[in-house]
């Protein structure tokens, strides 16, 4: 039924970042730290680990040169972290973050809500990041919002999308990662745009980062992988969502991600038992249950499995 499937992907982890920054309260350093390790530990190598944009914005993430200094990590992880402007990469920088990323919105609405810029001066700006990151050897992965639909234009011209990710190819990024950042992109949807920028995108550039708010996430994962798409943005147990978009849903589940993918026989490396200790471990931070469908029944099964243990 699948034909056209790769044979292994690339999972990209975004939960302590854009995970982390949207949890009301402040997370305490320590347990970001346990939850990035444990992460790594999974078998998850590429990890988005803070931002570094203004405290004044984002306080939940104002500890990331200190999270960034305590981690004890495998060789071939890649820490990345998020940086707005030049200040913020000089930080990445200075706490050895090994690849930074920029990020820009596909509608001028969602931009001006978003970072208070207008397309073009996003583009300006990081412009000046990117040539500044390469010149420090990092690699730059940018962020493309709204891709497909924004939540206060609605549907986004696929022209427009077009422009502005030659725009960011130019710049010199190594990776793109393009967002359904309301989770209102279907398949269908999917195939046409990843088909359209690929004439002037490499696939092995491209990335997919799926939010889950109308049900979709795993479908059109199906359609960017048959599309020849390889690496997949997610967040552990559903965590995170776009402040500046109303109605938007979690992440798509990075354990929800991995049981799909190993029911197809698709290789991503991660280890989804342990990746369930990871989800319990976030949700043990946080104070809360997460939305991500996997974990929920791992961990009914275990409490299930506990209890009958007890009653022999």
């Amino acid at each position: 039924m699948f034909e056209k499937l790769p044979g292994q992907v690339t999972v990209f982890e975004v939960g302590p970042r854009d995970g982390l920054q949207n949890e009301e309260r402040f997370v305490p350093t320590a347990d970001k730290v346990r939850l990035i390790e444990a992460l790594a530990s999974a078998g998850l190598k590429n990890i988005e680990i803070t931002s570094f944009v203004s405290p004044k914005w984002i306080p939940q993430l104002a500890d990331g040169a200190d999270v960034a200094a305590s981690l004890k990590l495998p060789a071939d992880v890649v820490t990345s972290a998020l940086v707005p402007n030049l200040k913020g990469l000089d930080s990445a920088h200075a706490a050895g973050v090994r690849k930074v990323a920029v990020f820009m919105s596909a509608s001028e609405s969602h931009s001006k809500r978003n970072i208070n810029k207008t397309i073009d001066e996003a583009v300006t700006t990081l412009s000046e990041v990117v040539i500044a990151a390469k010149e420090k050897g990092h690699l730059v992965r940018g962020y493309l919002s709204v891709v497909f639909e924004c939540p206060y234009e609605g549907s986004v011209n696929r022209d427009q999308v077009a422009r502005l990710v030659e725009r960011l190819l130019a710049m010199g990024i190594d990776e793109l990662s393009l967002g359904d950042t309301i989770g209102a992109a279907t398949p269908g949807q999917v195939v046409s745009l990843v088909k359209l920028l690929s004439k002037s995108v490499p696939l092995e550039k491209m990335a997919l980062h799926f939010h889950d708010t109308r049900g979709t996430a795993l479908a059109n994962v199906v359609a960017g992988l048959e599309s020849g798409v390889t690496t997949f943005d997610a967040s552990i147990g559903g965590m995170g969502g776009c402040p500046y978009a109303p109605g938007a849903a979690g992440n798509l589940a990075t354990e929800d991600l991995i049981y799909m993918l190993n029911g197809l026989g698709v290789k991503t490396g991660v280890d989804l038992n342990k990746l369930v200790d990871c989800g319990a471990l976030a949700q043990e931070i946080i104070g809360r249950q997460l939305p991500g469908r996997y974990l929920k029944a791992a961990l009914a099964s275990r409490d299930k499995a506990s209890c009958m243990e007890a009653k022999k």
